[in-house]
């Protein structure tokens, strides 16, 4: 079938309960790999690990957390967890709980996509997190005469009012980055920036880029 898309496959394996062992390989694996990049010098790197709805409610989320941050040796600092609004709607108490039991753990807690589910006020006041991530879809016809310029602006100014960081997700253009700056927007991804790359690919460029900053 070639490449599958998460959005494909996730609820697939969240229905058949393979979500439980994809999701701990993913969480042991990237902790292992970013205390690998950190060993090998190439900087105090931060890795972001996306997390299933059906993996954040499950009742021993937390100690898989830790089990994969001990097996591994990383600093829970430079470990990040994704969390969709849909993932945490599903039981906000229990999500809250969870989120505030990451941050006491030293963990960084973001909010992916926001902005798509039901980006209400009252909860999101009281995250426990860290960062929040404006969705693509508000980014990809970013442009000074339209109404997502107005969305995104709106998010960044409510992030910086909450003291979090903010991330605009699927920066294609010179132009999304250049509005993006303007609008005080603390960071972006995308395509623009770089593509993804194999684990040997971004250690290469890292050591070049340590070369050139020498």
């Amino acid at each position: 079938m070639g490449l599958v898309s998460p959005g494909d496959f996730i609820p697939l394996a969240e229905e058949t309960g393979l979500i439980d062992e994809i999701g701990a390989w993913v969480l042991r694996t990237a902790c292992i790999q970013n205390k690998k990049w950190h060993d090998l010098g190439l900087g105090e790197i931060t890795i972001s690990i996306n997390v299933s709805a059906y993996q954040f409610q499950k009742p021993d989320f937390l100690t898989e957390v830790q089990n994969a941050l001990h097996e591994s040796g990383l600093e829970p600092k430079y470990l990040t967890l994704e969390l969709t609004e849909s993932a945490m709607l599903r039981n906000i108490e229990y999500s809250i709980m969870t989120m505030k039991a990451l941050r006491e753990m030293g963990v960084m807690v973001s909010i992916d996509d926001f902005g798509t589910g039901y980006s209400s006020l009252s909860y999101l006041r009281n995250l426990p997190i860290n960062t929040l991530k404006i969705d693509r879809s508000f980014i990809n016809n970013l442009k000074v005469d339209t109404s997502d310029i107005a969305i995104v602006k709106a998010i960044i100014t409510m992030g910086q009012g909450l003291s979090v960081k903010v991330v605009a997700e699927g920066v294609e253009t010179k132009e999304q980055i250049e509005l993006l700056k303007e609008l005080q927007c603390h960071y972006a991804q995308g395509f623009y920036l770089h593509k993804p790359l194999l684990s040997a690919d971004f250690e290469n460029r890292l050591n070049k880029n340590a070369v050139l900053l020498s």
